[in-house]
């Protein structure tokens, strides 16, 4: 019987489905960094979101673990290389908000170009100003998806009925991995068409910032951006700048670098003035880092998550 640690809430069904297949289940939602490394030894694996760092220095105190599972598809609080390089297997489970991911981009989306959220504020106040927010269709329009993996290709499916023009640029997907309504582009060429741009990439060295200036100025369109990614990806004072100069014509995001995801939230108090600038800006749609966060998302994660750590385990 494989001993299983579960450091946040999730859907039962994990435990559920966990204990059906023979593993004994922990599950303790408050507990520390410095206590989990004192406990880790006594584990064969680990159920994580964001709240502790899987760090070199607690992965050398992971001795008998063998798989480190991460309800959710971000893993960037996971050195998942130096794990790896223990024989530790990390684990994630796309599959299983894909799904709420695609469908809130696609409404981040129709919010902000018929600025639905302004729109919504301004009634509730009694204003009643139709002209001021006539909104732009997406029909004609060429969407740009930078990351075509389970959130990208989802985003890509929703769109088809739109009849707009959807390109991808994937940098580690080899040739022939879009749908035939997807044209697979190089980035140069996305930036050279794209009137929207979606992004579905990673946290990663390579991508922290990714979206600067220098990228931003490369597009020849001025374009509306949405990111349900992470939010690091985005350099969010050059976003100000760009939607100051109106290269950048509105930007939705669900995800914010400046988010304390391990205590999932904003520190109100010390916010920047470029963030400032969002909060008040009436081209920008904000929500809460909820995108993959649905009832059914909530309950596929988890089985997910749960399946792949008893195949694991076997």
């Amino acid at each position: 019987m494989s001993r299983i640690l579960v450091t946040d809430k999730t859907h039962p069904v994990l435990q559920q489905t966990l204990e059906a297949a023979g593993h004994a289940v922990v599950v303790d939602t408050t507990i520390t960094y410095d206590s989990l490394l004192e406990q880790i030894g006594q584990y064969d694996a680990l159920v994580v979101r964001s709240k502790i760092n899987i760090d070199r220095h607690f992965l050398d105190h992971a001795r008998h673990l063998r798989c480190i599972g991460r309800v959710g598809a971000g893993m960037e609080t996971i050195d998942v290389d130096y794990a790896e390089s223990l024989g530790i297997h990390c684990l994630n489970s796309p599959e299983g908000n894909r799904v709420a991911v695609g469908e809130h981009a696609v409404g981040l989306l129709l919010a902000l170009m018929d600025n639905m959220a302004r729109a919504d504020a301004e009634v509730r106040k009694g204003l009643w100003k139709r002209e001021a927010n006539r909104g732009c269709e997406l029909e004609g329009r060429t969407v740009g998806i930078i990351g075509f993996g389970n959130m990208g290709s989802a985003f890509a499916q929703r769109l088809q009925g739109f009849e707009c023009n959807i390109i991808a640029y994937d940098k580690y997907k080899p040739k022939g991995y879009a749908p035939d309504y997807v044209q697979e582009v190089s980035l140069k060429a996305l930036q050279e068409r794209a009137e929207i741009l979606s992004l579905h990439v990673p946290l990663t060295e390579e991508t922290h910032h990714m979206v600067d200036c220098s990228f931003i100025k490369a597009f020849r369109h001025n374009f509306y951006l949405i990111n349900t990614a992470r939010g690091a990806v985005v350099n969010t004072p050059d976003l100000v700048e760009a939607m100051k100069g109106g290269h950048i014509l509105g930007a939705a995001l669900d995800v914010i670098e400046y988010e304390d995801m391990s205590r999932d939230g904003l520190d109100l108090e010390h916010l920047p003035t470029a963030f400032q600038y969002l909060i008040d800006s009436p081209q920008t749609v904000l929500t809460p880092h909820v995108a993959g966060w649905t009832v059914e998302s909530r309950y596929k994660l988890a089985r997910v998550m749960a399946e792949k750590i008893a195949e694991e385990l076997k």
